[in-house]
């Protein structure tokens, strides 16, 4: 691609292409016809392989602007080539946006509202019409609006997403949505929230088409056509005609069976996950909408004609969401489990809508779905139920529709994947290309020795291009995916399912695994240890209960029952499990008020909480004055106004509520201790904050705090239902403390250990408090008792400052001089099997430092995570860019998660281990029905036994090939080959049941401490290979020269009877005899058949490896009693010949006594394949065992090796380090 001409798109993304524009050239099309007529179409196939060189051999460069074909490449790693067409539609405008009702100017005048799409001028058109479903097309709308100059709109469709020229940018660009004009909050509100009329809807699906997330089943031809048109097959196609015309037509035929059953299986696999995915999908795809349209009136419609920009009626028993869309009145109960995973009830409040002379922040900043989610509704998601005010209706605006929305991208990621990177297959296309290489040599050894015995042309090019399908197995695929489909199912057994059968194999070089904490690595409910409130400033003693009879009417116990998000579902609490605890421990009661309540709180429907009657004082007299005092006082309750839901990013969440009976309102907030104290008054949050927050989290405990406000008298309803939630959560008075416990699963530490025993690293990833993590890792063992804790506070740069880095000690945050220096060793980080006898470090960090020091430090991060080990208070985000960080160093990365929140990193992770069975564990490439991480060390095991048994299956089916091979070249020698029959027993009888029961070995019962390699380019392996290759060669050859001196060794003739030495000749088997036009039958050939037929079983044996990643040999009974038939079926037929199974076969009678020495080579054979292979496991086992005598190839085992002769590394606890002027490196202070 020409750089001056080069355009990118998506630019920072993980979508990021470059793209360059060809147009259609007609001379180089006339060659290329040429070229594929001469080719037999060949030329085609090839052009359709390599898309670059199909756009390069038919299309000349042009401007993106001009072009009519786009080539584009991936940037990552994998560089992948993509074509697409560009396309034309018309359209009264060039911007989605504009307002076609009022506006009376040329589309592309200036006076034109702004927006990043302008007209151009048009440079080709397909004559593309869009038709909506209610039948209306582009030339209609044009006709409408006769005053408009019609523009010609130009893109192009790629993974399900239209890129649309823009004018402007000078590039193609994505129509997202709404997002795409920048609204604000309060734009929303002003300009939005009306609807749109029937016109402007249908001129918006001009540009973003039917609302729908089509998952398309190509039909059974489609798929079958793609199928057939892999390379493989089209060799298998080229291997049938040959040996068709060699006269093979047996093998021929068995060949063609095998294909056509593989293809079968392929497309019924291929087909049944399409139809899976578009029934996922389509469930809830298409429903009936009522749509609010500008003239105030309401109309159904289909959820396929929804535009960005529509305004929705949600209705109040709930609906599934067609689209992405946010609330602007109303609040919305929501089940989000098809995103995040979580089962637990969401609530979505409307978006804040500023009231004249006031203002926020919040309605001013641009709109924008990750900022702004706690207010939209996703598509796909299950909206339980709304709640509205008397006589309003919960509205929301579509923002995205399609694959724009969030349902729509995890679609597109299961439909458009990333190839799967692994080692072993790049590895595997390399040993095909070394196979094509012999295959090469013999390929012209067979042409010179043919010419030099003047063989007939048309053999010569059989038997020469015989030699290449020799070589190279056709069986190869399906037995390099026989272990991992064994694999799979033996997973599955254990209740891991697999969606992505491809990354197993990768899981057995996993060498780190991140975990998240809560669900994960402890139990998902959290159980209440006690309360510490908060009284003039300072702690109370804390007290076990919050339902004791003296603090039912505190504030304290009012903030615990009102601030949540809990709702009732069909009688039912629902809502967080944390709120539920804390709910349930005040032991007050919720209600959903009924209509004729809501007068008491101003017109509004909340949520009322109240004490039980046995909470509240007992009775204090009996007088009938009393008594009625009594009553009123026992109605005490309490209205939910308004709530701020609970936010990741903000930490905290809070409610606006009213007593039964007062006048103003008061203000509740719960959330992270260190935040809520930073919006309360300084004089009510006690001066031992600190400590008392820090003598919790270190015990492990989760800790929350709780504050309070009295809000003006003149904040009325309706104005808090408008406010800004910062114009609330400020000047809050301290509360205290809620104490929760959040107990260890039980087999989180043994697993843990196991992963250690392993050399496998553990991290944790959490969105927790620092300290109550780092209590966690150690209770767990993921840090032992000994180890140091170093944490790594960062702070970006301010007013004038650089960005600096503070180290301080976990354990000793207030000591220093005490601490010793801490030494670095890449036994921290290399498999080695004896103990560690230098001290460890593990750095714990906020996602707030991760974030300044990603930013600020990016060549100190590597060292970060080479050794960091709790990562607290992370978002979703922050948790993916980890994984990647890790990835950065080579780091073979799982991760396992309960699903909330963890679905970037499940799907970025070389291995994703939901514990979800929702949804959302189709982000993740594995999901465990077992909900604790001992699906893990199963995994790896699996993943490592399924490693092995693909490099068994490699190696035995090279050797296959290649004694094969040197069977054929040293047959070709004497003109002869092996027979039809021949070449199907040794591929179907030994080849194919031995490659797929040698398969079967289960995983080994433990994980030990090296892991298998991950490529067939190592020293070992290739040594074990060519040496194999080199003991067959060597025994072949000496059976083939060594039959030839023995002394009644003659030319086979069909007179010959080498078994009966004698001068009778039977004169009639001499006119029965068939005349051998192939000379197939000779004294060679029958013991070279005979000697190979043992050595394919012999290496297959040989290949065979148990321990330590998979049950030895003698367990997998199949594979055994396979091996064990096939050498009484050899050994009988050799010794006591059956004359019928010779004649098959075309085997001639031997002498015994050549038998036996048949027996002596293949016996002798054994033995040394045996040794030699046993000497090279013992050497390498050595070499895995020995860490300082191997060449570290990891980028993070560089790493440790140069740390560890860093005088200055790890930095000293009390020390900081600042980001110097040029932000690449830093400086230790």
């Amino acid at each position: 691609m020409e750089k001056e001409d080069l355009k990118i798109l998506n630019k920072g993304e993980d979508e990021e292409m470059e793209l360059q524009g060809y147009r259609l050239c007609r001379w180089r099309l006339v060659l290329v016809g040429l070229g594929v007529l001469c080719t037999g179409g060949f030329l085609l196939l090839l052009l359709y392989w390599m898309p670059e060189w199909c756009v390069k051999a038919t299309c000349i460069p042009t401007t993106a602007c001009d072009a009519e074909v786009v080539l584009l490449r991936s940037t990552d790693e994998f560089r992948r080539w993509f074509l697409a067409k560009v396309r034309v539609i018309l359209a009264p405008g060039s911007n989605p946006f504009y307002n076609l009702e009022t506006q009376t100017t040329s589309p592309s005048s200036p006076s034109s509202p702004s927006c990043p799409f302008s007209s151009s001028s048009p440079c080709m058109a397909n004559g593309d019409t869009r038709q909506s479903s209610d039948g209306i097309t582009a030339r209609e709308l044009i006709r409408r609006y006769v005053e408009y100059q019609p523009t010609k709109m130009r893109y192009f469709t790629l993974h399900s997403t239209k890129y649309y020229w823009n004018d402007r940018a000078q590039n193609f660009e994505v129509l997202t949505g709404l997002e795409d004009l920048n609204v604000t909050a309060a734009t929303l509100h002003s300009e939005h929230s009306k609807g749109l009329t029937r016109n402007q809807q249908d001129y918006r699906r001009l540009f973003f088409g039917l609302n729908e997330i089509e998952v398309k089943v190509p039909s059974v031809f489609k798929l079958l056509i793609k199928e057939v048109l892999n390379p493989f097959y089209i060799f298998q196609l080229f291997s049938v005609i040959l040996w068709s015309a060699d006269e093979y037509y047996y093998y021929a035929i068995a060949i063609v069976i095998m294909s056509v059953i593989s293809i079968a299986t392929s497309l019924y696999t291929i087909k049944k996950q399409y139809v899976m995915l578009h029934d996922m999908v389509a469930a809830h795809s298409i429903v009936r909408v009522s749509v609010c349209r500008a003239e105030n009136d309401i109309e159904e419609v289909m959820s396929t004609d929804l535009v960005p920009g529509d305004v929705i009626v949600i209705p109040s028993n709930g609906t599934i969401m067609p689209c992405d869309a946010v609330l602007v009145s109303g609040t919305c109960i929501v089940n989000e489990s098809m995103l995040t995973g979580e089962s637990v009830p969401v609530t979505k409040t409307n978006l804040p809508n500023q009231l004249p002379g006031e203002s926020g922040d919040e309605s001013l900043s641009a709109y924008s779905i990750e900022e702004h989610k706690r207010h939209t509704l996703f598509c796909g998601t299950n909206v339980i139920q709304t709640r509205f005010y008397t006589g309003e209706l919960v509205k929301a605006v579509v923002v995205r529709t399609g694959f724009s929305t969030a349902k729509g991208q995890l679609v597109r990621s299961i439909l458009y994947p990333k190839p799967t990177d692994f080692k072993l297959y790049r590895d595997a296309y390399l040993f095909l290309l070394c196979l094509v290489g012999v295959a090469g040599i013999g390929f012209f050894y067979s042409i010179a020795l043919s010419i030099m015995n003047k063989v007939s042309a048309q053999t010569i090019i059989i038997e020469s291009l015989d030699i290449i399908t020799i070589t190279v197995p056709p069986a190869l695929p399906a037995a390099m995916t026989a272990g991992i489909v064994y694999a799979q199912r033996r997973l599955k057994n254990i209740g891991i399912f697999c969606i992505s059968p491809q990354r197993i194999n990768i899981c057995g070089q996993i060498n780190l695994v991140c975990f998240d904490k809560t669900g994960t690595l402890t139990e998902d409910g959290l159980d209440l240890w006690g309360v510490q409130r908060v009284e003039n400033g300072s702690f109370q003693q804390s007290d076990e209960k919050a339902s004791k009879e003296n603090l039912v009417k505190s504030q304290f116990v009012a903030c615990m029952a009102s601030c949540h998000s809990l709702t009732k579902i069909e009688g039912r609490l629902s809502g967080d499990p944390l709120d539920l605890k804390m709910f349930e421990a005040t032991g007050w009661v919720l209600e959903e008020a009924t209509e004729e309540e809501t007068a008491l709180h101003n017109r509004i429907m909340p949520t009322v909480v109240r004490p039980t009657k046995q909470l509240l004082p007992s009775q204090p007299s009996s007088t009938e004055h009393d008594m009625e005092l009594y009553d009123l006082s026992s109605q005490y309750e309490i209205g939910i106004v308004r709530q701020f839901p609970f936010s990741s990013a903000l930490q905290r969440m809070s409610v606006v509520a009213r007593l039964l009976g007062e006048k103003r309102m008061d203000a509740y907030m719960k959330g992270a201790p260190e935040v809520v104290a930073r919006h309360c008054k300084t004089e009510t949050v006690p001066d031992n904050f600190a400590e008392v927050l820090e003598g919790y989290t270190k015990q492990g405990f989760r800790v929350i705090a709780l504050a309070h406000r009295r809000l003006e008298s003149k904040l009325t309803w309706h104005k808090v239902q408008n406010i800004n939630r910062d114009h609330i959560e400020t000047n809050m008075e301290f509360l205290g403390l809620i104490i929760m416990q959040n107990k260890l699963k039980t087999e989180t530490p043994v697993v843990l250990q196991d992963l250690h025993r392993a050399n496998i690293r553990t991290v944790m990833v959490t969105g927790d408090n620092m300290l109550t993590a780092i209590s966690v890792a150690r209770d767990c063992g993921m840090i032992l008792p000994q180890d140091t804790v170093i944490i790594s506070d960062a702070i970006a740069p301010h007013d004038g400052q650089t960005a600096r880095i503070t180290w301080r000690c976990a354990d000793k945050p207030s000591m220093a001089a005490h601490l010793e220096e801490v030494n670095i060793s890449l036994e921290d980080v290399c498999p080695i099997d004896e103990p560690k006898q230098q001290e460890r470090y593990h750095f714990a960090m906020s996602g707030k430092s991760f974030a300044v020091i990603s930013e600020h430090f990016p060549d100190m991060l590597p060292k970060l995570v080479l050794h960091g080990t709790v990562f607290a208070r992370m978002s979703p985000d922050q948790k993916t860019q980890l994984i990647e960080a890790l990835q950065d160093v080579d780091y073979f990365v799982g991760m396992c998660g309960d699903g909330a929140n963890d679905c970037g990193a499940l799907k970025r992770a070389h291995s994703g281990i939901s514990l979800s069975e929702l949804e959302a564990s189709v982000a993740s490439p594995f999901t465990s029905r077992t909900p604790n991480i001992s699906c893990v060390p199963s995994l790896i095991r699996e993943g490592r036994a399924a490693l092995i048994t693909s490099f068994c299956v490699f190696k035995f089916m090279a050797l296959y090939s290649i004694i094969q091979y040197i069977s054929v070249t040293l047959l070709y020698s004497i003109l002869s080959n092996l027979g039809d029959f021949q070449f199907l027993f040794i591929d179907i009888a030994i080849i194919l049941v031995v490659v797929f029961t040698m398969s079967l070995n289960p995983a080994w019962k433990e994980l030990v401490a090296h892991p298998p390699p991950s490529g067939l380019i190592s020293g070992p392996l290739l040594l074990s290979v060519l040496s194999q290759i080199l003991i067959c060669f060597g025994f072949q050859l000496f059976a083939f020269f060594w039959v030839q001196l023995q002394p009644w060794y003659t030319i086979w003739t069909p007179l010959s009877d080498a078994c009966n030495v004698s001068s009778h000749t039977n004169v009639s088997n001499l006119t029965e005899t068939e005349v051998d036009d192939h000379n197939i039958q000779n004294y060679e050939n029958t013991s070279l058949f005979y000697v190979s037929c043992f050595q394919y079983l012999l290496v297959a044996i040989v290949f065979s490896k148990g321990k330590p990643f998979r049950q030895p040999s003698y367990k997998n009974w199949p594979f055994v009693l396979t091996a064990l038939i096939l050498y009484i079926f050899l050994l009988t037929n050799m010794f006591y010949p059956a004359e019928a199974i010779d004649e098959v076969l075309q085997i001639v009678c031997v002498p015994l006594d050549w038998r036996l020495k048949l027996l002596l080579i293949i016996a002798v054979n054994a033995a040394v394949s045996v040794v030699v292979e046993k000497g090279i496991e013992l050497s390498a086992h050595k070499c895995l065992c020995c860490p300082s005598k191997m060449t570290h190839k990891a980028r993070y085992m560089h790493l440790a090796q140069e740390l560890s002769v860093d005088p200055d590394w790890p930095p000293k606890p009390t020390t900081t380090t600042e980001a110097k002027a040029c932000p690449e490196n830093g400086s230790i202070s």
